[in-house]
């Protein structure tokens, strides 16, 4: 595979995580010299135990060579979770995906998956795969965001319409605790599947296109499966509470089921009736 993308994913994930330990929480002095934030090259090669040449290296991109073990003990340093651990492996070590890119075969939704989103009535819910591209949804989905059926299909692509359509900005009280949601989502896919060229395009796209991206971006997290509270100002409904839980479909699709469940002991299912009833 071409090694560039992958290298320079690991490049970036690495000096952010870096960034973001105060000194202070692993021991290490803050002095007056510290003229970035986080914790320098050196420290982290000294809490992983590797010797800052080796850790220079792997952190400005080259390809060399990296042992599991040596990266357990940089994930320990760069204090990791599972899925950043996990993400840091896949590219560290190319574990991505290999498919057969070339060859797109059409999305087919399965009608049990079909039946969830009916019974889901008042919990918005999409369906995305590995790109975020939208291929199913509900009617309570239509009603909260945006009428997906008025979007040609090659423009329903989640991560895209955050900053393309002014519904998703006035929709949301934070967009960008909103868009980081998705962008954690779309990180953990690009671990798993940086062989494949559209991630690069993608991204080169959109941090060209729209300065907020480059910014949320690099700030991203990286997680399979968010798990947040988000609130809305709907321009019908008001206020509204929703949980987001996020469902990994098995199969080769890899399809992605993003539930909003209106927030216990809120009025937000109650005006959700109203908008589906007309009201």
């Amino acid at each position: 595979m071409k090694q560039e993308p992958r290298l320079k994913a690991l490049s970036d994930f690495l000096k952010t995580h870096r960034a973001k330990i105060d000194p202070q929480s692993v021991g290490m002095p803050v002095g007056s010299r510290r003229r970035t934030p986080g914790l320098r090259r050196e420290e982290i090669a000294q809490l992983a135990g590797v010797s800052t040449s080796w850790y220079t290296w792997l952190e400005q991109g080259r390809d060399i060579k990296v042992s599991a073990s040596v990266l357990d003990a940089i994930s320990g340093a760069l204090k990791l979770n599972s899925d950043e651990r996990k993400y840091l492996f896949d590219l560290a070590l190319d574990n991505a995906f290999h498919p057969i890119f070339a060859v797109k075969e059409p999305t087919v939704i399965s009608p049990s998956m079909l039946k969830i989103l009916q019974e889901l009535k008042y919990c918005p819910t999409i369906i995305s795969d590995r790109h975020c591209n939208i291929v199913g949804w509900n009617e309570a989905a239509c009603h909260v965001f945006i009428d997906f059926r008025q979007i040609p299909e090659q423009e329903r692509n989640m991560i895209s319409l955050l900053f393309t359509k002014k519904e998703f900005r006035a929709l949301a009280v934070n967009w960008a605790h909103f868009v980081k949601g998705f962008l954690a989502i779309f990180r953990a896919y690009y671990g798993q599947y940086v062989a494949d060229p559209w991630y690069s395009e993608f991204i080169s796209h959109m941090e060209h296109n729209y300065p907020d991206f480059k910014g949320l971006w690099n700030q991203s997290e990286v997680s399979a499966a968010p798990e947040v509270m988000i609130e809305f100002r709907h321009a019908k409904a008001g206020k509204m509470l929703f949980n987001l839980l996020s469902l990994q479909a098995q199969g080769d699709a890899d399809l992605r089921l993003s539930i909003y469940t209106p927030v216990d002991k809120s009025s937000t299912e109650m005006k959700l009736q109203k908008l589906l009833e007309g009201q």
